[in-house]
């Protein structure tokens, strides 16, 4: 197995609530499966995948989170503070008491809906 397939998938039904990543740099890295719930973010996760993943409460601090996917993940009550959300996709999501700068995100597609009648 060549170090690129060793380090893709790490991640494997891991318990890592409450983990604290702190400079690190986990470009690429796999979570599948894992609890993260209350986990605290200071590192690179560019190209991450997190696939059927808890982040519940989770803290993402001046990560890079470019190119990442999330796919069937719980982000309830998470916390993204200094995101770099470029070119990010959202699908299929619950979005209820979500905020973007202090604003419910349903506010804001209000506001947009009622700006696109005629």
């Amino acid at each position: 197995m060549s170090e690129n397939e060793e380090r893709a998938t790490p991640f494997d039904g891991a318990q890592l609530q409450n983990g604290h990543f702190a400079r690190a740099d986990m470009t690429g890295t796999h979570f599948d499966g894992v609890n993260l719930a209350d986990a605290k973010f200071f590192a690179v996760l560019s190209k991450a995948q997190f696939n059927d993943t808890n982040l519940a409460e989770a803290q993402f601090h001046d990560v890079n989170l470019g190119n990442a996917d999330f796919n069937d993940v719980n982000l309830s009550a998470a916390v993204f503070q200094n995101i770099n959300f470029s070119d990010a996709s959202i699908s299929n999501a619950n979005l209820t008491g979500m905020r973007i700068n202090g604003v419910l995100v349903s506010d804001l597609f209000e506001a947009y809906e009622k700006s696109q009648k005629p």
